[in-house]
């Protein structure tokens, strides 16, 4: 296929003549070009496109995530290389047939977040940096309202993005930072060939509260067993926090998917 920006030199250097194809997974704005052995994003330069290199660099050694091939910004658009992570997506059929073993999956990949030590660890993308990024998106009329659940908004929700952006600001919890994904949906999480896991898409990781990781990883196991993105049954409420060995905390888990309504 053909790109649909023409390619930095650097960037077209260590592409040319490789097939790819269009990555459709997810829900990223970027245009997401798979090859081989590597993977091209192209998007707006902005608060997570650079917070995703700055991350990547940090957890090099850290962490199971893409190592940063090259990089160049033209005219407000970054072009942003990386290795490819062979691995099946944490939602893969051949593993949502055992949810107990998904479950155990995302337990293992919230406890090696939390491992990576906070020393030199970017913060941009923390809870201040997040809500401050909600606002600015606010007043300019960015925050889209379509991909939401449907009891965001309405009689018995919120009346408007704004009230819901007033009821964060005012209902912030207590937090206890450890290193966090950010956007911890099943995707975003590789089981590799050998076993480990790996991670990718890394634009809003962040010093945060563990709850940022838990309530997004929660609501995607969710999401692909109740007919979302999947059917299977087994789901329940308790499966990720019986797997984590925690109780649930149901202020917690609704401020975290709340905010991330607005992101």
């Amino acid at each position: 296929m053909t790109t649909p920006h023409p390619l930095p030199p650097a960037i077209e250097a260590l592409t040319r003549g490789l097939p790819c194809e269009a990555d459709t997974v997810g829900m990223s704005s970027h245009t997401v070009l798979l090859y081989p052995d590597r993977v091209l994003k192209i998007g707006p330069v902005s608060a997570e496109t650079d917070n995703e290199l700055s991350m990547l660099r940090f957890l090099e050694g850290k962490l199971n995530v893409p190592r940063v091939l090259a990089y160049e910004e033209i005219e407000g658009i970054r072009y942003l290389l990386c290795s490819r992570i062979e691995g099946r997506m944490a939602f893969h059929p051949s593993l949502m047939a055992n949810l107990h073993r998904v479950a155990d999956l995302l337990a293992e990949a919230l406890h090696l977040l939390w491992a990576v030590p906070l020393a030199g660890c970017p913060d941009a993308m923390g809870l201040d940096g997040k809500l401050r990024l909600i606002g600015e998106a606010l007043a300019k009329g960015e925050i889209d309202t379509d991909n939401v659940e449907p009891e965001t908004y309405g009689p018995d929700g919120f009346a408007s993005p704004e009230a819901l952006y007033r009821w964060l600001l005012d209902n912030r919890p207590p937090e206890t930072p450890v290193f966090t994904h950010g956007d911890l949906c099943m995707p975003n999480i590789l089981l590799q060939p050998d076993g480990t896991l790996a991670f990718i898409d890394l634009g809003r990781a962040a010093p945060a509260d563990p709850w940022c990781d838990i309530a997004l990883a929660w609501r995607s196991l969710k999401h692909n067993c109740n007919g979302i993105h999947g059917t299977y049954p087994g789901w329940t409420e308790n499966l990720l926090f019986d797997a984590l060995g925690i109780a649930p905390d149901p202020e917690r888990l609704r401020y975290y998917l709340l905010l991330d309504e607005l992101q």
